[in-house]
């Protein structure tokens, strides 16, 4: 059964090819009809002006000689074996014929009534004869020097050949018509099938595809360089990303699930070892040190939770902002100051210059913006070795006084080439070896992209890495009466 765009194509353009073809085909075969009927009618005109030499002006002068002038005409006419020709009296009744023979006097001669009204003195007839022959004759009427009608003389020819050429001709004209049609349709269905057959196979790829076989991807083949060639390695390059994405979604599931265990287990675990306090089998010291591990893994189980919250609410959309006017170098400040103690227990040097300048105001939300300057720091602290140098430093010039930067440049492992452009996608993480949910630094760049601002990353292996956030300032007619959920 014929379907989909076969059908389509059916319906429409074959139909209207074949339309136009069988317009073609009608207006060929009336053309030539027409041309072999105007080729007779103007040789039957010809061959009557012919009378012009027998009868000057077509009068008989004196009329007595209308019939042996006629006769005379008729024996010498020289065009015998194309056409007849008939003498009329000018009663319209036939007395002579280069035949020989004389027509029925039943058989009409509409022709020569015509002729006497016409005011051309002369009439053409197209029909057929009692016999049932097709035929077509002209009539020339014969005056005398009073203009009235001494007879007539009536050319006729036989349709029957020409109507069978006529035939002929259009028996070609449909055969090559239905030719046409019939490349057409053959070509058409080859094109609609080099169309049709690939998106089916393509088709059935996807949904190997959607049901997670990757692999169906490497089976589409690849013929043309046109747009269906085009739509395959776009299909084959969407499975490689998908797969890509599903295995970093895996992987990220399982160093989440690592990511809580470790806090839940070391929380879990010291919480068994303090129950034995009820007996007084514990030391205030142990006790001191379980409590604050306790503490220190519920707040690391809490930022996990956190994080994956937001990156819940920005993948739905969700993401609310609660903007006003802050001081982006206070609030850049008392991160840093969080994270001081940590970077002396790890033995890294955290440098950064507090800055006497005041700065202008950016127009943003806090908290998320606390959360970004966390992310940022925590990974140069993460993957900087002990020893190592993480400095910080806020930036704001004249040359873009439309914008305040904070770097943060770490002496850590890097980040290379390959992976560069990937660190800010979800899931992703590049250096397997340091914990991590893999999704920090794609939150911290979707609230720098709320903000309006810009998250940029330089990196090389054994070099290091500087990470750049680029705020625009505040200005008049920005503040928002509530809060701002953004789509995303």
């Amino acid at each position: 059964m014929i379907k989909g765009i076969t059908k389509r194509w059916m319906l429409n353009t074959l139909s209207v090819i074949l339309a136009i073809i069988l317009l073609i085909v009608v207006t060929l075969i009336i053309s030539l009809s027409y041309m072999f009927q105007s080729q007779i009618e103007s040789d039957l005109h010809a061959a009557s002006n012919e009378l012009s030499v027998v009868f000057p002006g077509f009068h008989a002068n004196p009329p007595i000689d209308f019939a042996s002038a006629s006769r005379d005409y008729i024996e010498n006419f020289d065009k015998k074996e194309s056409m007849a020709v008939m003498v009329l009296n000018s009663s319209g009744r036939v007395v002579l014929t280069s035949t020989g023979f004389l027509p029925s006097e039943k058989e009409q001669m509409t022709d020569f009534d015509e002729a006497r009204t016409s005011g051309t003195d002369y009439a053409f007839w197209h029909g057929k004869l009692l016999s049932g022959e097709r035929a077509m004759s002209e009539t020339r009427l014969i005056r005398d020097e009073h203009n009235n009608i001494v007879g007539a003389l009536r050319y006729i020819v036989s349709m029957e050949p020409t109507h069978s050429r006529i035939l002929f001709f259009s028996a070609i004209i449909i055969v090559a018509g239905i030719g046409v049609v019939v490349m057409v349709v053959l070509s058409g269905l080859s094109f609609i099938r080099s169309i049709v057959k690939p998106i089916r196979r393509l088709s059935e790829t996807a949904a190997q595809i959607a049901q997670g076989d990757f692999s169906a991807s490497e089976k589409i083949e690849h013929k043309y360089d046109d747009e269906i060639g085009d739509l395959c390695d776009a299909i084959s390059d969407m499975a490689k990303d998908l797969q890509t994405t599903e295995q970093m979604k895996n992987d990220f599931i399982s160093r989440v699930s690592h990511e809580l265990r470790t806090p839940l287990t070391a929380i879990k675990g010291w919480a068994e070892t303090m129950q034995l306090s009820e007996n007084g089998t514990i030391d205030r010291r142990t006790f001191e040190r379980g409590m604050g591990v306790i503490v220190k893994e519920s707040g690391r189980l809490t930022s996990i939770v956190e994080e994956l919250l937001d990156f819940g609410r920005i993948q739905s959309g969700r993401m609310v902002l609660i903007k006003e006017k802050i001081d982006i170098l206070a609030e850049f400040d008392e991160t840093v100051y969080m994270l001081k103690e940590r970077a002396v227990e790890e033995g890294i040097h955290l440098l950064y210059d507090d800055t006497d300048v005041v700065l202008p105001p950016v127009y943003g939300d806090r908290n998320r913006l606390r959360q970004v300057f966390l992310n940022i720091l925590d990974n140069a602290l993460k993957y900087t070795p002990k020893g190592g140098v993480v400095a910080a430093q806020v930036i704001y010039s004249e040359d873009e006084p439309d914008v305040i930067k904070i770097t943060v440049t770490d002496s850590g492992c890097g980040i290379s080439a390959e992976d560069l452009p990937k660190v800010k996608e979800k899931f992703y993480k590049a250096n397997q070896t340091v914990g991590g949910s893999g999704i920090g630094l794609a939150v911290a760049d979707e609230i720098m992209n709320l903000h309006n601002g810009r998250l940029d990353i330089e990196s090389g292996v054994g070099v290091g890495t500087t990470v750049t956030l680029t705020f625009p300032i505040y200005k008049e007619g920005e503040e928002e009466t509530k809060p701002e959920t953004v789509k995303l």
